[in-house]
């Protein structure tokens, strides 16, 4: 390839010139539009993560909708990410975990379902120009995987993170040739790198066709280090005391149980230093989103891009005597923050319909014009919605499902707790074992807001919580719910867990076109057991 980087940019630069001299920029009314996704990690909805990002709120969230009930399938970054990229349920992607054994960026996921996510659907199929920077999956880059110089189908410009989330002291894959970074702040912080890139992109792409921007920060993720104008930020800032805050999970699944209440000083303190640290580091993301928007709009090209901003979990900072982490079920690790702006959206809306992350792919397909019947996706296209059409059939429920991880030997911080957990705090709490392995049917209708979940351990515990009188998901009702509720739920669950494509789309168990046969409900424990063995990957 003989051509040097300057003499490419040269050429775009040529090019961008061309297209200048068109008249009135004939090409760019008719063009199909560009769509920017900002992937945050680990930021929460429920908790204040939102509160930090000023500009963001004001050039996305003011400038076009905000969807109230936007959810992810699996609390936890791998299995979340995927489902971005597939448009598919844990259960038809098996990516389970942050491991590679989990299927994260395994050569099993790169042989499988890589080929066929939509940012390959639409390099490959629709003619975009794709770009991609910062961390895409855990553990992509790992030597088992073929190393950064993997570059997965689909980019046209690749800028990957090798494993997770830093902010110094990183590799990127740089289209497929590993690059160090190291600690300088004014050329290393990684989220304004991103930033830098990003408008690099913006400066240097092609003309002459639609573009696509994936823009994964590390941000809020832990280690939490701010930008160096940021680390005294939000001093006075402690983690929100709400109502199932540092708070005994009674009636709850035994690994909530466990949890030591009251937290300790140490734990509290560690837990609202953490707090303070993720908002000093959203920041940064702040001041990335007002520079993108800011060339966009030089380059002429806002009015034709949909911005979408989302994350890849929520959070818990003392819920329940959780000191900090993701993975459970409850609403603060998987409710999180959805934000579009783009052409035909109307500024300054929310949105209280069911959305979830699978349903990012179909969307932006959508918008480029690809026939979503071509493709194997779980999740919905929002287009309708962004439109505001009127009377949009949608979903009332869709399945969360996780399985836990943990270690065959003891955690040397928790002996006392045998085999089988994992991230464990010096003060014995673990944040997940191996039977922390659930699924969930989350409903939202207009007469009900329900959570049922089940977990595959030996007390086969089930969780049910009325959100509508429960908000912070406190009274665990398994036990007093209507019965019939509780059958129909678990059928549901049953046939959200064995569905692929359309078959995820079907009525929920309040909708009025459900159809629930009692005579399907024999032989529970069969269908309980046969749903969370492991599928062979």
């Amino acid at each position: 390839y003989a051509m040097s980087s300057a003499a490419a940019v040269v050429r775009q630069l040529a090019l961008a010139a061309l297209l200048v001299l068109s008249p009135a920029g004939a090409t760019r009314q008719t063009r199909r539009p560009n769509v920017v996704l900002i992937l945050t990690d680990d930021q929460d909805v429920c908790l204040g993560g939102m509160t930090p990002l000023k500009k963001t709120n004001a050039l996305i969230a003011q400038m076009g909708v905000t969807f109230l009930n936007a959810y992810v399938p699996s609390a936890l970054c791998c299995p979340s990410r995927a489902s971005i990229l597939t448009g598919k349920y844990p259960h038809n992607h098996h990516v389970v975990n942050n491991t590679l054994e989990g299927n994260c960026s395994s050569k099993l996921w790169q042989k499988i379902q890589e080929p066929y996510t939509f940012p390959a659907l639409l390099k490959a199929m629709c003619g975009y120009q794709t770009f991609f920077a910062g961390k895409y999956l855990n553990e992509y880059g790992a030597e088992d995987a073929g190393g950064v110089g993997h570059v997965p189908p689909g980019w046209s410009f690749w800028y990957a993170l090798e494993k997770n989330s830093k902010y110094y002291n990183y590799t990127l894959s740089v289209n497929g040739k590993a690059r160090r970074h190291g600690e300088n702040y004014s050329v290393d912080y990684l989220t304004d790198v991103l930033a830098n890139m990003s408008l690099d992109f913006l400066e240097y792409k092609s003309n002459f066709e639609p573009f696509f921007m994936m823009i994964s920060t590390p941000a809020p993720h832990s280690p939490w280090t701010a930008a160096p104008q940021y680390t005294n930020s939000f001093q006075n800032i402690s983690a929100p005391r709400n109502s199932n805050f540092n708070i005994h999970g009674k009636n709850k699944h035994w690994l909530i149980r466990q949890a030591k209440t009251p937290m300790t000083n140490s734990s509290i303190q560690f837990l609202d230093n953490a707090y303070r640290k993720r908002w000093q580091t959203l920041l940064s993301v702040d001041d990335l989103i007002e520079k993108l928007v800011k060339k966009l709009e030089l380059n002429g090209e806002l009015d034709n891009t949909y911005i979408f901003y989302t994350s890849d979990n929520g959070y818990h900072t003392g819920q329940f005597s959780l000191p900090i982490d993701k993975r459970q079920l409850y609403e603060f690790d998987i409710k999180v923050p959805l934000l579009v702006r783009g052409p035909g959206i109307k500024p300054n809306q929310t949105n209280k319909m069911l959305v979830a992350n699978i349903d990012l792919g179909p969307t932006i397909l959508d918008i480029a014009g690809y026939d979503l019947n071509k493709t194997q996706m779980d999740g919905m296209s929002l287009l309708p919605l962004l439109r505001g059409d009127k009377n949009v059939t949608w979903r009332s429920d869709f399945l969360v499902e996780y399985q836990g991880e943990g270690y065959n030997g003891s955690d040397p911080t928790c002996p006392g707790l045998g085999p089988g957990v994992t991230h464990c705090f010096p003060d014995c709490v673990c944040e997940d074992s191996y039977n922390n392995t659930y699924a969930c049917v989350r409903t939202l209708s207009t007469s009900w807001d329900l959570q049922y979940c089940e977990f595959d351990d030996r007390e086969v515990f089930v969780e049910v919580y009325n959100l509508t009188a429960d908000p912070h998901q406190i009274n665990n009702i398994a036990k007093t719910i209507d019965q019939e509720i509780l059958e129909k739920m678990n059928y549901r669950l049953m046939m959200l867990q064995s569905c692929s494509g359309a078959t995820c789309r079907t009525p929920g168990v309040f909708d009025p076109g459900y159809r629930f046969d009692p005579r399907l409900m024999f032989n529970n424990h069969g269908v309980r057991a046969r749903r969370f063995s492991a599928e062979p990957l």
